[in-house]
């Protein structure tokens, strides 16, 4: 069993149960100790075998208080593989002293050199154990009467299983392993979700730059069934076309599914007829406010292909298209625009991309998403809600809504914060894990 030590004091994040631990923490490693071991990682599969990714909840945010300090620039490159530890081999990690703190995989090219997969011991990181933390992702998804068809039912660190996601629609499970360890252990998921779930076809992305930084390849393809890519999945009593092969992320923001029906429920009881939905995507808070009763829903985005998919979903449930107006074009631009053509509206969505993609670009971020709520906030009517979002792991709840306060107050408006939202309930947050609450939402009710 090869070990890794830390230097004295970066024992700490693993102490406070945090997964991650960063290269300029370790000491020495690769030494082979005569202590008992979990077991041995399979072997790597072989060269062109299909790869996968992950965007294990925010993980792009690493400056929440008990995570472990960032590695200086240029620290990454400082150890390389010591005592010639493959890439997601399991390794014992211990404090400086020798004690022990941790079962972890290896990952030699990532800035994040290790992943815990347990602080037992005891524990065997075997295929049973990977079989074991699916079942009780699973079954915890059950026990919270989740719709298994359209749900994330693995969600990386919170799940116990780092840089593993495991989105399904329909009868496909999409797998994302955006982690040497869970690229290891692939071909054990897979084999674990036929016995889970019998039903599903397995199919696995990998086009995030997230694998470049673990030194694995992109790649896409069915890893178990095959055959069309494209399923209907139900959300909310709301029907939507997913294609797993092309659509963002998996094939479709699951993330934001109890976001999307608190939207219709605040459309429905407030009796809001005038809806604008920027960075709409495919429609999802489009047919949320459809389906509240509004009467007039205008939907922006910068992607054509999306407007015309959301079009289509706006059939595919029954809605009367003249309900609803789509325009192809960048979403500032837009804003401008309807603000000079003085334009009010009931209830504004600002759900945009990921504007900060590592802590350098923060700032930048912070500038954009002040642009945009401070644009929207003067469409609002007095007494209309704005519903804020950011999927920036970089930018903190806190933060995030020091952004928006600056952005009603250059607006000289006020506003009140009715709601604070996420990720829904297939996406759970540890304690001991911060960086996995990346998306941060606010209800805002205009004064």
């Amino acid at each position: 069993m090869k070990t890794i030590r830390l230097h004295s004091g970066r024992e700490r994040s693993l102490l406070r149960r945090h997964p991650w631990v960063f290269a300029s923490s370790i000491a020495r490693g690769g030494e082979e100790t005569g202590r008992p071991h979990a077991s041995a990682s399979p072997a790597l599969p072989p060269e062109g075998a299909v790869a996968a990714l992950g965007r294990p909840g925010g993980i792009d945010s690493p400056h929440a208080p008990a995570s472990p300090a960032l590695p200086p620039k240029g620290a990454v490159a400082t150890l390389g593989r010591p005592g010639g530890i493959d890439s997601g081999e399991t390794v014992r990690v211990e404090a400086h002293d020798g004690s022990f703190l941790a079962w972890a995989a290896f990952s030699p090219q990532s800035q994040i050199r290790l992943r815990a997969w347990s602080f037992d011991p005891a524990q065997r990181i075997d295929a049973d154990f990977i079989a074991q933390r699916l079942r009780t992702a699973i079954d915890r998804r059950r026990a919270l009467g989740l719709d298994l068809h359209a749900c994330r039912l693995v969600h990386g660190e919170s799940d116990g299983l780092p840089g593993c996601i495991i989105d399904r629609y329909a009868d496909i499970a999409v797998l994302q392993a955006g982690s040497a360890g869970i690229e290891r252990w692939k071909s054990a998921i897979v084999s674990a979700l036929q016995t889970l779930l019998p039903e599903v076809r397995v199919y696995e992305r990998s086009d995030a730059a997230l694998r470049e930084r673990e030194g694995l390849p992109p790649a896409a393809g069915w890893l178990h069934g095959e055959g069309e890519t494209h399923v209907t999945i139900e959300e909310n009593g709301l029907r939507f076309s997913v294609d797993v092969a092309t659509g963002h992320k998996t094939g479709f923001y699951l993330d934001q599914r109890d976001s999307r029906a608190r939207f219709a429920d605040l459309v429905r009881v407030q009796g809001l007829h005038k809806v604008l939905n920027c960075y709409c995507y495919t429609g999802g808070f489009t047919l949320a406010a459809l389906a509240g009763g509004a009467q007039e829903v205008t939907s922006v985005d910068s992607s054509g292909p999306a407007l015309q998919l959301a079009a289509q979903h706006v059939a595919l449930n029954g809605f009367d298209a003249a309900r609803a107006q789509f325009i192809d074009a960048d979403v500032n631009a837009t804003l401008r625009s309807l603000r000079g053509q003085g334009a009010q509206f009931d209830a504004i969505v600002l759900d945009p991309p990921k504007f900060a993609a590592n802590p350098q670009q923060v700032e930048r971020a912070a500038r954009a998403y002040k642009d945009i709520n401070r644009l929207a906030f003067h469409l609002l009517r007095p007494g209309g809600w704005l519903f804020t979002f950011s999927c920036s792991g970089g930018i903190g709840a806190e933060l995030f809504q020091k952004i928006v306060a600056g952005a009603v107050l250059d607006a000289q408006g006020d506003a009140q914060i009715v709601a604070r939202t996420g990720a829904g309930t297939d996406h759970p947050l540890t304690l001991h894990f911060p960086e996995g609450e990346y998306l941060k939402g606010l209800l805002l009710r205009k004064d």
